[in-house]
């Protein structure tokens, strides 16, 4: 019996579906989940420390001119925007509303983009860490505990703390993937 003649594939042929189990797409889905946790929990850990070290408004100087721990509770937004509102706690509902929305969106886009270890799936898991993070402390605390303060000279940066380095470090990377050339299909 003659063998069956197979023709070549095209670009309007179905693509194969991916084996499941761990050559699946959701292959390194845990280790970004675990990043994010690393980041949450680091997060929570640091501001449990300056919380039991050092008293609310207090500083202390890291590097004279350029680096300080400071303890400030921020009730706004980032740079405590709307911490001056005269509606703090439509803020706060706010604020945590729109946290609760991030955290959702940007799981649902790790959760797409897990099928490799990118650029945007590890920026991804770092702005997922950092929400939950600040989340946590909106929720808790009902403020965001910050802590880190660099500065230049008479040039002042807002006060920030580990889950903000994370959501800029992760910032940083997508704008990186998104303007580096990509290579022809």
């Amino acid at each position: 019996m003659p063998e069956r003649y197979e023709y070549p594939a095209t670009e309007f042929d179905e693509p194969k579906k991916p084996k499941s189990g761990a050559s699946g797409r959701r292959r390194y889905f845990p280790l970004l989940l675990a990043l994010s946790a690393f980041v949450a929990i680091a997060d929570h850990i640091s501001k449990k420390f300056i919380v039991h070290h050092l008293a609310a408004g207090r500083t202390h100087t890291i590097i004279p001119g350029l680096l300080r721990i400071t303890h400030v509770l921020n009730t706004g937004a980032a740079f405590s925007f709307l911490a001056d509102s005269a509606s703090p706690d439509l803020v706060l509902k706010g604020l945590i509303l729109f946290s609760v929305a991030a955290v959702i969106i940007v799981g649902i886009m790790l959760l797409r983009s897990c099928d490799s270890l990118s650029l945007t799936s590890i920026a991804l898991a770092l702005i997922l860490g950092g929400a939950v993070g600040n989340l946590y402390d909106r929720v808790v605390y009902h403020y965001v505990i910050d802590f880190i303060s660099a500065h230049v000279g008479s040039y002042y940066w807002p006060d920030f703390n580990f889950a903000d380095s994370a959501i800029v470090i992760g910032a940083c990377l997508l704008m990186i993937e998104i303007f580096r050339p990509q290579p022809e299909a």
